[in-house]
């Protein structure tokens, strides 16, 4: 058994890889790349619209707080958009006018939301509230209409903004 392992030692002839080798290895690399960076986008985009979705549902519970502590009485309308730059709102300041600001919406980095008192001009307690993350899905816009309830609903549209919310 020695003088096997000892021949083994002894044997320096074929070190190293050959070049075909080298080019499997290369090869397998290449296609676990161009399998996983799509698979990792896709993440990426699908959290960036969960972000939006958290964003609606926490928008809900501040209006809904608001609600209760002044008098059953919903805040003015608002949209804003946090752009990730200074000059981007984290938060939207809630507010019945002239009261100053009673509660915030906080806003995800890229994401823009509206929330719009009484959409339909009806004088009902009704709301919308849509959002959207640039980073998410095109053209998919995330809607809580409080006159159904309900969860939040996805929809697609291309001319819808924040500040239609409709």
């Amino acid at each position: 058994m020695q003088d096997i392992i000892s021949r083994l030692r002894a044997k320096k002839d074929d070190e190293g890889f050959t070049l075909i080798e080298l080019l499997v290895v290369v090869v397998i690399i290449g296609v676990l790349v161009a399998i996983a960076v799509p698979v990792y986008l896709n993440y990426r985009e699908g959290a960036a619209d969960k972000s939006a979705q958290s964003d609606v549902r926490g928008a809900i519970s501040a209006i809904e707080q608001f609600y209760s502590k002044n008098g059953n009485k919903y805040p003015d309308s608002i949209f804003g958009a946090n752009d990730g730059s200074s000059t981007g709102k984290e938060a939207l300041p809630l507010q019945l006018a002239p009261d100053p600001e009673d509660g915030t919406i906080t806003l995800s980095e890229n994401t823009s939301l509206g929330y719009v008192l009484d959409p339909a001009g009806s004088g009902a307690s009704t709301y919308l509230i849509c959002a959207q993350n640039d980073g998410g899905t095109d053209n998919v816009w995330y809607l809580y209409d409080s006159s159904k309830g309900g969860s939040v609903k996805e929809i697609k549209s291309t001319t819808m903004g924040t500040d239609d919310c409709s």
